[in-house]
C-alpha cells in the first residue's frame, strides 16, 4: 500500500475537530487512551519506511491530543477516555473525560511512546515532544508505585480504596516502558531502580510455577467504556471485570519487561563504545520500493529484511554499544571515534558500477588503528561474490588471506551441509556450539593470525593480535537477518547466540 493511500484511508476515519482519531465509528466523538498503542507504532513504522513525513506528523499529533485532553493536571495520571461531545454517561460534562485512570490504558500509552520513538529518526522535529511526554509520565509512575510490593494498582489514584488490587498487565507495561526509556537515554537512570523494583514485585506477586511451567496470574480480562451492558468507567466497574491467568495482554508485556531486565544486566558490556559498519567499500544501491529513490542496502544496520544486519546491530546495542555507519574511506580521524570497525563483503563491479577498492592508504589507516588498540572485523564472501584481491591486501597485514576455495556448498534446503562446529572457538563463542554458514571462503593463515574455528581441516574463522588491537576474520557475512532471525534455518543452528557471543568478545 502506498503511503498516500494509507493516509487517504486514515483521513476517511472519523476525527475530532482538531484532527485526532476517534476511537471507533460506533463512538464518533471519543478518543481512548489505549488506542494509541493499537495504531501509532505501526503508523510510525509505515511512515518511516515510506518516507512519509506527513504521516509522522500525524502520529505526533495523536500524542499531543492525548496529552491535551486526558492528563489530569493535579495527579499527572491519564484518564481512560475523552468524549468531545460530552454525550456519554461516563463523560465529565465540563471536561469530557472519563472518571478514572485505568492502569492498563496508561500502560498501553507508555508502551506506545517508547515503541513509536523507535521509528522517529534523530532529526525528526516531533521526536523531542514524545520524549518530553515520556519524561512527564515517568515520575507519575514512580509516585503511584506501591512502596512495599513495587506493583501498580488497577485503578490508579485510588490505591487505598477497598477492593482495589495490584494488577499484572499494567505493572508489566510500566516496567517495560521505564526500563526501555532508561536504556535508550530518554529517561534519567534513576528510573531503572523503579523498573527493577516493579519487576521484582511482578515476580513475587503474579508469577507462579504450576505443573512445571510458569504461570502469570492477576491480569484483568478487559476494561472499556460505554457499550452494552453499559460500562460507566466508575471505580466499581473496573473492579467488576474478572481476572485471568496467562491472559496474553499480561503475558506479552511481561515477556517484554523480562527482556528489558535481561538487557539491563548485560548493558554495561559495551557502554561508551562505538561499533562502526563500513558503508564505503560495501555500497550497493537499489530503488526504495515505496519512494523509488535510491537507497543503500545489503549488510546495513538499518535493513530489517533478509540481507540486513539489523538484528546483529540490535544485539550490540543491547550490550550497551552505539552502532554507526561509516560512509567514507577510513582515515585516522574517522577511525579515532570507533572501538570496533566492521568491513563486510567489499563490492565488485557486478554489484556497484564504480566500486571503492581498498587502497594502500586505507590499509595503512586501518592497520595503524588496530595496532593502537582498535578491534577489526573482516567478513568476506566466497570469491565469486566479493572483491577479494584488494581486501586481501588489508587482511595480509594481520596474517589472513581469503582463499578461492569455498566450502559448505548447500543444495536447496539441505541445511546440514552448512553446519559449522563452533566448539573449537570457545575463546569467542562461550555459549553457541554450532552455526549455519554456507559458501564461505576458507582462510590461509600466517603469524600473527591464529585459527579460531577449524572444520574438517579447513580454517573457517581466525583471530589476530597486532599491537594493542585485535582482528576477527571469516569468509562470509553469516550474521545477516536471514540466518539470525530463527525463521528459516533449524533451531539447532545458533547463529543468533553466536552473534551475541561475538559481540561480547568484540566489546570486552
Amino acid at each position: 500500500m502506498a503511503a498516500a493511500t494509507l493516509r487517504k484511508q486514515l483521513a476517511s476515519q472519523p476525527r475530532t475537530k482538531e484532527g485526532g482519531f476517534w476511537h471507533k465509528k460506533t463512538y464518533p466523538n471519543q478518543m481512548w487512551l489505549d488506542g494509541l498503542y493499537m495504531a501509532e507504532p505501526f503508523y510510525a513504522e509505515y511512515s518511516a519506511l515510506t518516507g512519509d513525513a506527513a504521516g509522522l506528523d500525524d502520529v505526533a499529533k495523536q500524542f499531543a491530543l492525548i496529552e491535551k485532553h486526558l492528563v489530569d493536571p493535579k495527579t499527572g495520571l491519564l484518564y481512560h477516555g475523552y468524549d468531545e461531545s460530552r454525550e456519554q454517561q461516563w463523560a465529565n460534562k465540563a471536561t469530557g473525560q472519563s472518571p478514572n485512570a485505568w492502569d492498563r490504558a496508561i500502560g498501553w500509552y507508555a508502551m506506545a511512546l517508547v515503541e513509536t520513538l523507535d521509528y522517529l529518526p534523530a532529526g525528526n522535529a516531533n521526536r523531542a515532544a514524545l520524549i518530553k511526554d515520556l519524561q512527564r509520565l515517568a515520575p507519575v509512575l514512580a509516585k503511584y508505585q506501591d512502596a512495599k510490593t513495587g506493583t501498580w494498582s488497577l485503578v490508579m489514584g485510588h490505591e487505598s480504596e477497598k477492593g482495589n488490587y495490584a494488577e499484572a498487565s499494567g505493572s508489566s507495561m510500566f516496567v517495560y516502558a521505564l526500563a526501555k526509556g532508561v536504556r535508550l537515554g530518554y529517561l534519567d537512570k534513576k528510573y531503572a531502580a523503579v523498573a527493577r523494583k516493579g519487576y521484582e514485585g511482578i515476580l513475587k506477586t503474579f508469577v507462579a510455577t504450576e505443573n512445571g511451567a510458569l504461570a502469570l496470574n492477576g491480569t484483568v480480562s478487559v476494561g472499556g467504556l460505554g457499550g452494552k451492558p453499559y460500562r460507566d468507567g466508575s471505580f466499581q466497574y473496573y473492579l467488576s471485570e474478572p481476572l485471568r491467568k496467562n491472559d496474553l495482554k499480561g503475558v506479552g508485556p511481561f515477556i517484554l519487561a523480562s527482556t528489558e531486565m535481561e538487557i539491563a544486566q548485560e548493558n554495561a558490556v559495551g557502554q561508551g563504545k562505538t561499533v562502526g559498519l563500513d558503508y564505503y567499500f560495501n555500497h550497493e544501491l537499489r530503488k526504495n520500493a515505496f519512494t523509488g529513490q535510491p537507497e543503500q542496502w545489503h549488510y546495513t544496520w538499518e535493513e530489517r529484511t533478509h540481507g540486513g544486519f539489523w538484528l546483529w546491530g540490535n544485539q550490540l546495542r543491547e550490550l550497551g554499544a552505539k552502532t554507526i555507519a561509516v560512509p567514507a574511506a577510513p582515515t585516522p580521524a574517522s577511525l579515532k571515534a570507533l572501538n570496533v570497525y566492521v568491513i563486510v563483503d567489499p563490492d565488485t563491479k557486478n554489484e556497484t558500477p564504480q566500486p571503492h577498492y581498498i587502497s594502500a592508504a586505507d590499509s595503512k589507516a586501518v592497520t595503524d588503528w588496530v595496532r593502537a588498540g582498535g578491534t577489526l572485523v573482516l567478513l568476506a564472501n566466497d570469491t565469486a561474490n566479493c572483491e577479494i584481491r584488494h581486501f586481501n591486501e588489508l587482511a595480509r597485514n594481520f596474517g589472513v588471506q581469503f582463499t578461492d576455495q569455498s566450502v559448505n556448498m548447500v543444495q536447496g534446503s539441505q541445511f546440514e551441509q552448512g553446519r559449522v562446529d563452533l566448539t573449537s572457538g570457545a575463546a569467542v563463542f562461550k555459549q553457541a556450539k554450532s552455526a549455519y554458514i554456507k559458501e564461505l571462503a576458507v582462510l590461509a593463515l600466517q603469524a600473527p593470525a591464529q585459527p579460531l574455528v577449524t572444520n574438517n581441516g579447513k580454517v573457517i574463522m581466525a583471530t589476530a593480535q597486532l599491537g594493542k588491537g585485535r582482528v576477527f576474520a571469516l569468509g562470509d557475512p553469516w550474521l545477516y537477518n536471514e540466518y539470525t532471525d530463527g525463521r528459516k534455518i533449524p533451531a539447532t543452528f545458533e547463529n543468533f547466540q553466536a552473534g551475541k557471543d561475538l559481540g561480547r568478545w568484540l566489546l570486552k
